[in-house]
């Protein structure tokens, strides 16, 4: 006796699998440039709001935290596959699709947070306070 295969007309969990691992790469890798680029609005916006001391505090070891800091935040920008992925694989997938832009906006956000207070306390004029 032979075991039951899966259902023919029900997509194996592999398939479906892949389908939504491939859905969210298409989905949040053609978005991470405008991730990056909001980030970065915010680093050179305090960067020329505080010249021209800002001058005065980059240095290597400055623009060597700077990077570790950008591939950070881009390591916690594929948390976002995480839930993706798990809810395309529940039976909320269709509504999900048209609504996951707002975790794109509430990640965002808060990554801007998070850098808005590093290159606060990296630019700013210790000498004005």
């Amino acid at each position: 006796m032979s075991e039951p295969g899966p259902e023919p007309d029900r997509p194996s969990f592999v398939s479906r699998l892949h389908e939504a691992v491939t859905d969210a790469l298409a989905y949040w890798e053609r978005r991470r440039i405008a991730y990056n680029g909001v980030l970065a609005a915010i680093v050179f916006g305090y960067f020329a709001a505080n010249l021209p001391h800002s001058w005065t505090v980059v240095s290597v070891d400055g623009v060597l935290f700077l990077f570790l800091l950008a591939v950070l935040a881009n390591v916690c920008y594929c948390a976002a596959y995480v839930g993706d992925v798990f809810v395309q694989l529940s039976g909320f997938r269709e509504s999900w699709k048209g609504r996951r832009w707002i975790l794109l906006l509430i990640g965002t956000t808060f990554a801007a947070v998070i850098t808005r207070f590093f290159v606060i306390g990296f630019f700013a004029d210790r000498a004005a306070r």
